[in-house]
């Protein structure tokens, strides 16, 4: 029975724990901080401070972060992975920063500035404003492009899933405000699968 479990833990070892192991390179003029709790993340594009569970360590070594987790048990293991990639994410965002570019789709639809946010008209009886939040920038292009930009991963995100939340793409009429890499699958209405 033991030897049963062993193997088992050795099987746990190798597929949950894959991301976690990787060591974080710190590029160029990126340095961390460990505090209790949390690391302070600093370089070219600004700072951020990520926390995370007590029960992970986290080291410096040789110009790399390193996450060790305390145990080979399942709630180490995901804490494991999420820390790397909650840490991994911060070096990138002070590093590279993140962005998220948003197309509008659909005749007379349209985005312009509006101070550091913008001014969406996309077929509702009012135009819609969104303002960013802190530490994150929103640029037009054209008239139907929106880029957002900025060094907190998850800020970008939502603010994105924000601005599409206005008008998502219309499954049956190319509308709506998508991401720019999404890819969408149109359905034909009930007119075009009648003559199907």
């Amino acid at each position: 029975m033991s030897g049963d479990l062993a193997v088992n833990e050795q099987k746990q070892e190798k597929t949950l724990s894959r991301i976690g192991r990787k060591p974080i390179p710190l590029p160029n003029g990126v340095q961390v901080e460990i505090q209790y709790g949390g690391v302070k993340v600093t370089g070219p594009m600004g700072t951020l401070e990520q926390k995370y569970h007590p029960e992970v360590v986290v080291k410096v070594e040789d110009g790399t972060v390193i996450v060790e987790r305390q145990s080979a048990g399942k709630f180490h293991h995901s804490l494991h992975g999420l820390t790397r990639s909650l840490i991994f994410n911060a070096v990138t965002g002070v590093s590279e920063g993140f962005s998220k570019t948003l197309d509008l789709m659909g005749v007379g639809y349209r985005v312009a500035e509006a101070g550091k946010g913008i001014t969406l008209n996309v077929g509702h009886s009012h135009a819609v404003e969104i303002q960013p939040d802190d530490g994150v920038t929103m640029e037009v292009e054209g008239n139907n492009r929106v880029h957002i930009r900025g060094i907190d991963k998850q800020k970008v995100g939502q603010l994105a899933a924000r601005v599409r939340r206005v008008r998502p793409p219309n499954a049956y009429k190319e509308k709506g405000i998508k991401y720019s890499d999404e890819i969408l699958h149109f359905k034909p209405g009930k007119a075009a699968a009648r003559k199907a």
